[in-house]
């Protein structure tokens, strides 16, 4: 199994100094590249502060200046958001000041409360369709001159420049819905998915669909099924405590945006109380504890032994969940010390 790291620059209130959350975001990518992690990402979201990445090709050409092997993805760029011929000039950018580290990963969005501003009248749930038409696009516009006509975009013959310096980048797609991937799986991508916190069931679930789309798509697919998890791992019992604290706050920030409740103030998403959180924003401790990549060192190996099982190729560490930035290391340490090495 192989580990990738998903950090975000992340503040839960305006206390928290900007200069403080860049050097220690930047400290996280650099003790998952001495550690041997495959891949960081970076993600894209848009006037929030719990995630502040409004261009994920930025942040990764930053890392790769201070970084020496890691690969180097967007976790994911929301294709509804971006130009082709943009969006394959910035990612090509990255490949090239990166010395050919880049994976590229493309998504669909996850926030309504984005789309009203970033891409009005656009209902999430139909952005998969700006994904499917501007991913095959990008591919092209790395080969050499291309015209489209297409629903969403239209231009005359243009290219990108630069282009990767890989001969083939990989590309990855968030898949959560069967129709996606399907899509995956049939455009030769990687796939990433997320679980939230949903048990294990849900997990099971991904694979059944990676499955059916295999099977459907027949064309000898041999890409890498990645699984997201927020992950702290610690040692004593006050870590613990704060890991299922910062989570907890963290959910209630999350169902605002996922249920459309309450407001958002100055980048800040006000909580929404535990007692109304539900579904896949459900707050139980224990829940979280058995859901989440969370426990001792020997609790979290066994529970990535079970995804190895279920034929998960890459284990995402999800660091950024409102933890204070010393107790997400104390745990990037334990992982990278105690944890890897039972998948070496």
């Amino acid at each position: 199994m192989k580990f990738h790291l998903a950090v975000n620059l992340e503040r839960m209130n305006d206390a928290t100094d900007m200069m403080a959350v860049r050097k220690h975001t930047l400290e996280m990518v650099q003790m998952a590249d001495r550690a041997g992690f495959e891949i960081a990402w970076a993600a894209e979201h848009h006037a929030l502060e719990m995630t502040i990445a409004p261009n994920p090709f930025q942040l990764l050409t930053w890392w790769a200046d201070h970084t020496e092997t890691i690969r180097l993805g967007s976790g994911v760029a929301n294709a509804a958001y971006w130009h082709p011929i943009n969006i394959a000039g910035e990612a090509a950018m990255v490949d090239l000041i990166s010395g050919g580290r880049l994976e590229f990963g493309l998504g669909s969005g996850a926030y309504q409360r984005e789309f009203d501003r970033m891409q009005p009248g656009l209902d999430q749930k139909d952005s998969y369709r700006y994904m499917q038409e501007m991913l095959p696009l990008v591919r092209q516009l790395w080969q050499g001159d291309v015209a489209h006509e297409g629903e969403f975009w239209q231009f005359p013959t243009a290219t990108s420049c630069p282009k990767p310096v890989q001969n083939e980048v990989p590309f990855w797609v968030a898949a959560r819905s069967p129709i996606t991937f399907d899509y995956a799986v049939a455009n030769d991508c990687n796939i990433m998915s997320w679980p939230l916190t949903l048990p294990m069931s849900e997990a099971e679930k991904y694979r059944q669909h990676l499955d059916g789309a295999i099977d459907r798509a027949d064309n000898g697919w041999a890409g890498s099924f990645a699984m997201m998890r927020h992950t702290a791992v610690y040692a004593d019992a006050a870590d613990r405590s704060a890991a299922i604290a910062a989570i907890r706050n963290v959910l209630a920030q999350f169902g605002n945006l996922m249920m459309k409740r309450g407001t958002v103030e100055n980048g800040f998403p006000e909580p929404v109380p535990f007692s109304e959180l539900e579904g896949n924003v459900r707050v139980d401790p224990d829940m979280l504890e058995e859901n989440l990549m969370f426990g001792t060192p020997d609790q979290v190996i066994a529970k990535l032994q079970d995804y190895q099982k279920l034929g998960v190729d890459a284990f995402i560490y999800y660091a950024s969940m409102g933890l204070g930035m010393d107790g997400q290391k104390r745990s990037m340490e334990l992982f990278c010390k105690e944890v890897m090495p039972a998948f070496q």
